[in-house]
Formats: structure tokens, sequence, C-alpha cells
């Protein structure tokens, strides 16, 4: 296999297509992630609040989707590596499934205070 190491912007823009359309395709959780993300962005659209509120909700909401991408990969590794049920495989996908969790709930926080700050003004 090819590495995708010191190939065009371009090429390696493709492979991260690839990569967030096979999540989509494949992970329910990545896709509700990116439904909230479409509503957070329409309640941004109607909250309008100051720019560095959306800075903050777009940077949470990447986050969350990065880390639902990690968890995929490191599940499908784990399950290529390991296909038998295995507890230190188990640990290593609850982990991970644990830091979406992690910065799902840091997502929520912020979300919370954005909604505060919308309701003082």
């Amino acid at each position: 296999m090819e590495s995708h190491k010191n190939r065009s912007l371009y090429a390696r823009l493709r492979f991260a297509a690839a990569g967030i359309a096979h999540g989509l395709r494949t992970e329910r959780s990545l896709r509700t992630q990116a439904l909230v993300l479409i509503l957070v962005v329409l309640a941004l659209l109607v909250l309008r609040p100051a720019p560095l509120w959306w800075a903050l909700v777009i940077l949470c909401s990447a986050v969350v989707l990065a880390a639902e991408l990690f968890n995929t990969a490191i599940e499908r590794l784990a399950d290529h590596l390991h296909p038998e049920l295995h507890p230190e495989i188990r640990i290593v996908k609850d982990c991970a499934a644990a830091a979406v969790l992690c910065v799902s709930l840091g997502a929520i926080g912020v979300a919370i205070a954005l909604l505060v700050d919308s309701t003082r003004h």
C-alpha cells in the first residue's frame, strides 16, 4: 500500500474527505453528531451571538466530530488486529468512547454557557 505522506494538498484532502465519508456512512454516532452540528449552526444563526461564541461553539463541534472519528479509527484498528473478544481490547474501546463522552460534555457545557449569556442580553 502506498503511503499518504508527501502527497499534494489536494490528494491529502481527498483522503480526509474519504475518511469523513466512511465515518458518516458507517457510524450512527457520527451522523448524529453531524446533525447536531447543523442544529447548532441554525441556533447560532437565530441567537446571533458575538463572534467569540461562534468560535467556541464551532471549535467544540469540530473537537467532538474529530473525537468520533478517532474513536471509529481506534475501534476499526482494534477489531482488525484482534477480531475476537478480549478484555484489553474492550478497555481500549471503552476509553476511546469515554473520550468522545468527555468532549461532548464539554461542548454541552459551552452550549449551556451560550444560552445563559444569550438570555442576559
